[in-house]
């Protein structure tokens, strides 16, 4: 069972990302403010719900949601100031984006950069700890995934609609087939002169 807040009688975001350990496309993150009793049964972190759950739950968290955003870094700005730095800017994005300013943050994983003067508490596991973190999962997996899917139009022998991006054997295949393009992160380690199953 979920819990629906940290501080109860603020308003309290939950921010979350998908696509940190990506080999290309961007890493989203998301930022949502969920009503204080929120329950959906699917609801839950990213990797533990299904692509179709996923989906779902994306229409039902933007619906009913009191606030949620999305934030990007581009694999240009990764490369520029590293995937932590870039992390933490998708974060910041999403969060500026919201129509209502939280006064206090939770945040999945061990570290965070400070966003202006709000509080905040990082939490490890918190996508499967807390309702509002496992939102923000569930919309930065669902738009990075979708967006993958249609950037996969234009480069489709990545298979991105597949493997999204990440670093699966069948994609660093391929890219050593096809070489990278302006999507793959050059700061990451790319090739790998084993081409074993990892």
């Amino acid at each position: 069972m979920l819990l629906n807040y940290l501080n109860k009688n603020i308003v309290e975001a939950g921010v979350d990302e998908a696509g940190r350990g990506c080999l290309a496309g961007p890493v989203v993150a998301a930022a949502v403010i969920l009503p204080i009793d929120f329950y959906h049964p699917l609801l839950n972190d990213s990797k533990q719900v299904n692509e179709k759950s996923r989906e779902e739950l994306s229409i039902v968290i933007k619906k009913e949601a009191i606030g949620w955003a999305v934030g990007w870094a581009s694999a240009e700005e990764i490369d520029k100031i590293n995937i932590l730095q870039a992390t933490y800017l998708a974060m910041h994005r999403a969060i500026a984006e919201l129509k209502l300013t939280p006064q206090y943050l939770i945040i999945d994983g061990n570290r965070f950069k400070p966003y202006q003067n709000i509080s905040h508490t990082t939490i490890i596991k918190g996508d499967g700890k807390y309702a509002s973190i496992a939102a923000a999962s569930i919309l930065a997996k669902t738009t990075r995934d979708n967006f993958m899917r249609e950037i996969h139009q234009k480069y489709p022998h990545y298979k991105w609609n597949k493997n999204k991006g990440y670093g699966t054997l069948e994609h660093r295949l391929l890219m050593e087939k096809h070489g990278i393009c302006e999507l793959h992160r050059k700061s990451f380690k790319l090739k790998e002169k084993q081409m074993k199953l990892f």
